[in-house]
């Protein structure tokens, strides 16, 4: 785990990071529709996972800029931001209707990372732990499938004061809107790091992310 501390009095959201972490601490929350057709067509036609698929677009995608990689020591009140950030996922249980969570390692390499990431999916099958270890994850974002449903929006609430800066992302099932199969995907972030903009850049990254990787 590589980073580098950040200057807060040089940050270029100083003001705005001084208000969100002293005066009005909260966080910011955005869903909205992406469009799915050609990922599902492309899992469909090689014989991969479509979940698989998405995650990695996901992690690639966040791991494009350093807004997206921010951490908060609050031992030493230090602002740093990752190499890299690597996505916790989960497998859902039918038998137990629980999840066990899944840390994972981001690889820019799509093989790399697809092979990793089944290995840990069949590996956490076999277990009904749910073990959340965020000291020994520090760098490691929410990346959470909810698939019985295509939702309309979704909140997560963090304790107020919580100085949480990872992304939290979660994303439903798709459905047809207009010949196109449409994903919720809900992006959730702290409000001292984050703004409406930072945070509606994902979507588009996403959509980008897509096309590029299906070329």
């Amino acid at each position: 785990m590589n980073y580098k501390v950040i200057n807060k009095e040089k940050y270029y959201r100083k003001d705005v990071f001084n208000h969100f972490t002293k005066d009005c601490k909260c966080s910011t929350s955005m869903t909205a529709r992406i469009d799915v057709t050609d990922l599902v067509a492309y899992s469909k036609q090689h014989d991969t996972k479509f979940y698989i698929n998405f995650l990695y677009i996901l992690s690639k995608v966040l791991n494009s800029r350093d807004d997206y990689k921010m951490g908060y020591f609050w031992q030493t009140e230090e602002l740093v931001c990752y190499d890299k950030i690597n996505p916790a996922h989960y497998v859902f249980h039918d038998d137990t209707e629980t999840c066990t969570m899944v840390y994972s390692e981001y690889f820019e390499d799509y093989k790399v990372f697809y092979e990793n990431i089944k290995n840990d999916i069949e590996k956490a099958k076999q277990t009904r732990e749910y073990k959340f270890d965020i000291v020994n994850h520090p760098n490691w974002f929410d990346a959470s499938y909810i698939p019985w449903v295509s939702y309309d929006s979704l909140n997560i609430e963090l304790p107020d004061g919580y100085l949480h800066f990872a992304p939290i992302i979660n994303w439903g099932k798709y459905r047809e809107e207009n010949g196109k199969l449409m994903m919720p995907v809900t992006v959730r972030m702290n409000h001292a790091i984050a703004d409406g903009y930072i945070v509606a850049n994902v979507f588009f990254e996403l959509q980008n992310a897509i096309q590029s990787f299906l070329k």
